[in-house]
């Protein structure tokens, strides 16, 4: 499409990556650069068709404006929020994602954080480092009989359920398009959001993140649920209302919930920006309630790490690779519907 010879950045590279780039760096020019794209990097890539980023480059109007010579973003993920999709079609920039790489590895974390929370494993852990062998205060519960509530019956969603059932657990699922003939392969049954959170002893998220999915669990969903229930939140930060959540965990009307995705998580990763004064106070509520949510001893968060094993992460990239690839030669894949 654009000839034998493109400009292409990376952002946001880790160490690991740069030999699956390697290849096409011998037939292009390509700048690898571990910052996030930003106005501080922007300068040495205005002329640039192609950049790659993943998910803590926002690549927002004022980037796009700058870069009047891009025709491909291709995000080393599978989320693609942190793109202004709107200002793509506008300026007619192609967005590629990697549609799947990582659905085993996440479904393998949310039971990490599941069996965590039941066996009470970090409490166990930090027993014997101080030296107490003993099984006081760390009983736990069994999987086998408990309800599962999966909140999102996709790529994600699906596997939580073949791995719950060889714990013998009972399926409860919602999704907006519900897929029966899954459910009568899997043996689980669809339910409406709300009789699934009254009746689950675990509730793990696998929906997107959008307008109508958007604080999908709030004061008055969470009222609804057990309170021996345990939330998982492997999918999407905005997907739990934080205050709810720790409210209702401080309170107890929740036993736990096993986080690996935070709302404001780009935020909350440098407290120095608590300290500053162009974050709007509701956002600062947000990252406050999340530093609360660090300290309660019934909540496990990971850092928006479900997706890191070895094999996903490979995946990712030599995707994103071809990708790029299929778009120079006027095949683009894996495009990212712009509406």
């Amino acid at each position: 499409m654009y000839g034998v010879f493109l400009r292409i950045a990376f952002f946001e590279v880790q160490d690991w990556e740069r030999p699956f780039l390697q290849e096409i760096s011998k037939a292009h020019q390509v700048r690898l650069f571990k910052e996030v794209l930003d106005d501080k990097k922007i300068s040495e890539t205005v002329d640039f068709e192609v950049i790659s980023v993943f998910i803590y480059s926002n690549v927002n109007k004022a980037i796009l404006d700058k870069l009047t010579k891009l025709r491909l973003i291709a995000t080393r993920s599978t989320g693609f929020e942190h793109i202004d999709l709107e200002e793509c079609k506008k300026k007619d920039v192609t967005v590629c994602n990697v549609p799947v790489y990582g659905e085993t590895t996440v479904a393998e974390h949310t039971f990490a954080l599941i069996l965590s929370l039941s066996r009470l494993i970090h409490d166990a852990y930090e027993k014997t480092r101080m030296g107490d062998f003993s099984c006081e205060g760390i009983q736990g519960f069994d999987l086998e009989g408990k309800n599962l509530g999966v909140l999102g019956t996709g790529r994600i969603g699906t596997k939580v359920i073949e791995i719950a059932k060889g714990f013998k657990m009972n399926i409860l699922a919602y999704d907006k398009v519900p897929n029966q003939n899954l459910a009568n392969k899997l043996g689980f049954e669809y339910t409406t959001a709300s009789d699934l959170l009254e009746k689950s002893d675990v509730v793990t998220l696998h929906l997107p993140l959008n307008d109508e999915t958007f604080h999908f669990l709030n004061k008055d969903s969470i009222s609804k649920m057990k309170k021996s229930a345990i939330i998982i939140n492997t999918a999407r930060g905005g997907l739990i209302e934080t205050h709810a959540l720790t409210e209702a965990l401080i309170q107890g009307h929740l036993a736990g919930a096993g986080l690996d995705v935070l709302e404001e998580e780009t935020l909350i990763r440098e407290e120095a920006q608590l300290l500053l004064d162009n974050v709007p106070r509701e956002q600062l509520a947000t990252m406050l309630r999340a530093h609360i949510l660090l300290r309660l001893k019934n909540v496990i968060i990971t850092p928006h790490c479900a997706f890191n094993s070895k094999e996903s992460l490979e995946r990712l990239v030599n995707t994103t690779v071809e990708n790029i690839k299929a778009f120079i030669l006027g095949e683009p894949q894996n495009i990212v519907e712009i509406r």
